[in-house]
């Protein structure tokens, strides 16, 4: 259901594409640098997971090695993490799911062109019985990622699930606990991690050569993204089962900007452009900075490009995440695409050294200037922009079917998704209390509001409720 960004949108700046001359003397070989922190690659996985696995391949292509998909939301994200995983050798789509027959049938013809003909469902849980699936493919909006992904456990599914893990703090809670009783395979769709620049980078970082590091930046500038003029409510269009859709979110009556793409801006279903990028952008902030959940957060924002617009969450905002011994900042604008060091989004490890700064498109180091005025030097090596490579996504499909066939680790597994995902949240929930909150990690909640605390719960809707904890 979610929709696939245009094409501009990771396309880079003209000063993104511009190498940074390398100065006189100062030249570094990248693949010397490379072979020589070879170590620091195997340990760029943080928080419990090796991003070395990333490049593990399937290699078998016998029968028994056969993965068949269910796909569950088949618009936008969905569709394209199916395009993805069906590049890959010995993988078989078998099942759509959508509550919505329009694009539902629109792909089951597109797969029929290649003599693909997956059983059709209107209702998950009717994808989740058919024997035919072993591992499905959660592209649905945020609202519904909790829930699917413990009935598809519960059925003995295997599971990809698209970010953010889940729509609040305390459904990241849960699946923490209750994944692990199942002993399947769920794997994050944070593919970022799965792209070999974003490791390379981090094991410059983790070499040391820049120094301490006191503040960190991540941002996303989305011009892509303007006005969302309001739509009075009214029915839902023939074919869709508009009660399916909402599930265990609120009762509310049917409203074209609530339904696919744009449900990302309204808080029954997401948590806006934070938790849409900011968990994959502060997801490599936290990896390079071995750490998990902050000591207290405070965020500033609101609607001050598009004020009288049909969005709910923030086209404006700042949030301050405190670490004790480093300072982590996120922002966001929507309208304006020129964001920090004039990228429209990235992340920013600023050491004592130098700056190491990265995005989708590559990555480079901006070094401090040290000496004496007659006789400036760099703090560290000038290193010109490395250039991102390959397909991460693809490669994040590789590892999880690799982890399914062989027993391996997932890049990203549940407690790493939920880590980022809560961070994300606590960053909304602090601009929605409009207070500085506190994280108690040993107890789980925030110690100084209990407005955050009924934030960070999950309520949901009618009969949707989640299995019990296996002991």
């Amino acid at each position: 259901m979610k929709q696939l960004g245009r094409k501009h949108r990771f396309a880079l700046l003209p000063s993104q594409q511009r190498e940074t001359p390398k100065a006189e003397n100062q030249e570094m070989n990248r693949r010397s640098f490379l072979g020589q922190t070879s170590t620091a690659v195997a340990g760029a996985a943080l928080i419990g997971t090796e991003m070395a696995n990333a490049k593990t391949k399937n290699t078998m292509t016998g029968a028994a090695d056969r993965i068949r998909l269910g796909l569950i939301g088949v618009k936008g994200m969905g569709w394209g993490n199916l395009q993805a995983a069906l590049k890959l050798p010995n993988i078989e789509v078998t099942a759509l799911c959508d509550v919505d027959a329009t694009e539902l049938q629109k792909r089951a013809a597109e797969l029929a062109k290649d003599g693909k003909k997956p059983a059709l469902y209107d209702d998950f849980r009717k994808l989740l019985e058919d024997k035919n699936v072993d591992a499905v493919i959660i592209g649905t909006p945020d609202h519904w990622h909790t829930i699917m992904t413990m009935y598809a456990l519960e059925a003995g599914k295997h599971v990809y699930v698209e970010k953010p893990l889940a729509n609040t703090i305390s459904e990241c809670q849960y699946l923490i606990k209750a994944v692990p009783a199942y002993g399947k395979v769920v794997q994050v769709g944070q593919q970022q991690r799965s792209a070999s620049h974003w490791a390379d980078a981090i094991a410059y970082y983790q070499s040391g050569k820049m120094g301490r590091v006191r503040q960190v930046k991540c941002w996303s500038y989305a011009d892509w993204k303007t006005a969302l003029p309001k739509q009075p409510d009214g029915v839902a269009p023939a074919g869709v089962n508009y009660d399916m859709w909402l599930g265990p979110a609120p009762l509310h009556a049917f409203n074209p900007l609530r339904f696919h793409f744009t449900f990302r801006w309204f808080w029954d279903y997401a948590g806006g452009l934070m938790t849409d990028w900011g968990v994959h952008l502060i997801d490599i902030a936290m990896m390079a900075m071995k750490v998990e959940k902050p000591i207290s957060v405070m965020a500033s924002g609101g609607k001050l490009a598009f004020p009288t617009d049909g969005m709910e969450t923030p086209d404006t905002m700042v949030a301050i995440y405190d670490y004790g011994d480093f300072i982590l900042n996120w922002e966001h604008t929507i309208g304006i695409g020129r964001g920090p060091y004039g990228k429209t989004h990235g992340v920013a490890l600023i050491g004592e050294n130098g700056t190491l700064l990265m995005d989708r498109g590559g990555w480079e180091i901006l070094p401090e200037m040290g000496g004496d005025k007659a006789k400036p030097s760099y703090k560290t090596e000038m290193m010109p922009l490395q250039k991102a490579g390959g397909d991460g996504r693809v490669e994040h499909f590789d590892n999880f079917f690799s982890a399914i066939r062989t027993g391996s680790k997932v890049i990203c597994p549940i407690a790493d998704g939920a880590n980022v995902a809560m961070v994300a949240h606590m960053g909304n929930i602090a601009l929605r209390t409009g207070q500085k909150v506190y994280w108690d990690e040993a107890k789980g909640i925030f110690t100084n509001n209990g407005k955050a605390n009924e934030l960070a719960k999950h309520n949901y809707r009618g009969d949707w409720k989640l299995p019990v904890l296996k002991k």
